[in-house]
C-alpha cells in the first residue's frame, strides 16, 4: 500500500508520486504541521481547498495530551481529527530533546518530565512505535536523538550511533507494515563521515523511506546545503527523501534542487500568529504601521481566498485588535503560498525548466 514512483528528473530535482493508504501524494511536497491533531486554526476542508495532500501529527504532544490510547479508541488520528488524507507522525524525539524538562538519555530510551505538568515519562524506541501504531499514521518516523547545533564530534558520533541502534529496534517493533510505512532518519550533525556512516547503517536495516534529520536547528544555511549536497546522493533513488523541519521558500527550493521530495515546518502558521505573511518578494510584517491604509492584498501575485477578499489594512486591524480571524487569514495565505510554490516547482520539473524557475524566484524574493 506504500510505494514511491519516480516520474522524472530535472537535474537533481525529482518529480514523483507517493502512494499511501490515504491517497497519492504528488512530490516534491510541502507538508503542513498539525502538532496537536490540528494545523493551527485551519479546518480540514480549508486545508483541502488550498491543496494540502499530507499533514503532520506530533507523537510527543499527542502522547501527553489527549493520549494515544484515547486516539486509538476513537478510530485513529484520521478519524479523530476528521482528515481523510495522508498523515505523517514524527517520533517525538525532537520535542523530547527540545521541550521536555530534566531528560535523561540512556540506551533503553529517554526519561523526561512533561513540559505541561512536570509529570515523569519514559519513551523507548518500542514505546514510540507503539504510540505511532496507535495513532495510525500513514508514515511513521523512527525514534531518534536530534543532536543540537553546535555540538562536538564525539557527542555527534555517540548520538548518531545510539539513533542507529534505536532505528533497528524501531523496525523490529513495528508490526503494522501493511498500512504504515516506517522511515529511518539520517543523523550525524555537520560531520560528513558521520552522515555517511548513518546512511550505511540505515540502508542495512532497510526502510521504505529516509529522512535527513538534525538540520535547520541553528546552523548557517550554507552548512545545511553542504550536508544535503553530501548526504542526498547516498540515498536510494527509488525511495522518498524527506528534509525534516524546513519551511521557508528558499529552503524548499534549495531542498528540491538537491533531490529532496518532502519538507515540513511549523513556520507558515507560527509567523502568521505574529502578523507576518510570506509573499513573492519575501515577507511583510502586516502589523507594521506602514500597512494601516494599504488597500492591496497581502501578495499581488496570489489568488488564495485571503488575497482575493481582504486588504492589508483590514488584516492589520485584525492582528492589532487580537482578533483570531487575522491569524487565520494569514495562516491560510502562508500555507497556500508554500503549497502553491511546490505545485509550481512540480510543473517546472515536468517541463524541464526548474533551474529557470529557481533563478526567476530569486530575482524577486529577498530574505
Amino acid at each position: 500500500m506504500f510505494e514511491y514512483e519516480l516520474i522524472k528528473k530535472d537535474g537533481n530535482a525529482r518529480l514523483g508520486k507517493l502512494h499511501t493508504p490515504h491517497g497519492v501524494i504528488d512530490t516534491p511536497v510541502f507538508m503542513p504541521v498539525g502538532t496537536q491533531a490540528t494545523v493551527k486554526s485551519m479546518t480540514p476542508d480549508e486545508l483541502k481547498s488550498i491543496g494540502a495532500q499530507i499533514i503532520l501529527g506530533n507523537t510527543y504532544h499527542l502522547y501527553l495530551r489527549p493520549g494515544h490510547e484515547l486516539i486509538r479508541e476513537m478510530g485513529g488520528l484520521h478519524s479523530f481529527m476528521n482528515w481523510d488524507g495522508a498523515i505523517l507522525t514524527d517520533s517525538g524525539g525532537f520535542q523530547i530533546f527540545s521541550l521536555a524538562k530534566l531528560r535523561d538519555i540512556k540506551e533503553e530510551g529517554v526519561t523526561f518530565h512533561s513540559h505541561i505538568d512536570g509529570s515523569a515519562h519514559f519513551i523507548s524506541p518500542e514505546k514510540a512505535i507503539e504510540i505511532e501504531n496507535a495513532l495510525g499514521s500513514d508514515i511513521m518516523m523512527c525514534f531518534d536523538e536530534c543532536a543540537p547545533y553546535p555540538c562536538d564530534y564525539d557527542y555527534a558520533k555517540k548520538s548518531m550511533e545510539l539513533t542507529m541502534r534505536w532505528a533497528r529496534r524501531c523496525k523490529d517493533a513495528h508490526n503494522n507494515t501493511e498500512k504504515q510505512a516506517l522511515f529511518g532518519i539520517v543523523q550525524g550533525s555537520v560531520y560528513k563521515d558521520l552522515r555517511e556512516d548513518s546512511v550505511k547503517k540505515l540502508l542495512d536495516i532497510d526502510f521504505p523511506g529516509y529522512a535527513i534529520g538534525g538540520l535547520s536547528v541553528g546552523e548557517p544555511s550554507e552548512m545545511m546545503y553542504e550536508m544535503l549536497d553530501f548526504t542526498v546522493p547516498l540515498l536510494p533513488e527509488n525511495k522518498p527523501r524527506y528534509n525534516m523541519g524546513v519551511g521557508s521558500p528558499d529552503y524548499l527550493i534549495e531542498s528540491v534542487y538537491r533531490g529532496i521530495d518532502m519538507c515540513d515546518c511549523v513556520l507558515p502558521t507560527r509567523i502568521a500568529r505574529n502578523g507576518t505573511a510570506m509573499v513573492s518578494t519575501g515577507k511583510i510584517v502586516v502589523r507594521n504601521a506602514e500597512y494601516a491604509y494599504d488597500t492591496r492584498p497581502l501578495d499581488l501575485e496570489c489568488d488564495c481566498y485571503t488575497c482575493k477578499n481582504y486588504t492589508r489594512a483590514y488584516i492589520r486591524h485584525l492582528v492589532k485588535a487580537g482578533e483570531i480571524l487575522g491569524a487565520r487569514l494569514i495562516s491560510l495565505h502562508n500555507l497556500y503560498f508554500l503549497i502553491n510554490l511546490m505545485k509550481n516547482i512540480r510543473e517546472s520539473i515536468k517541463e524541464e525548466r526548474f533551474l529557470q524557475f529557481r533563478e526567476e524566484f530569486y530575482k524577486k524574493w529577498k530574505k
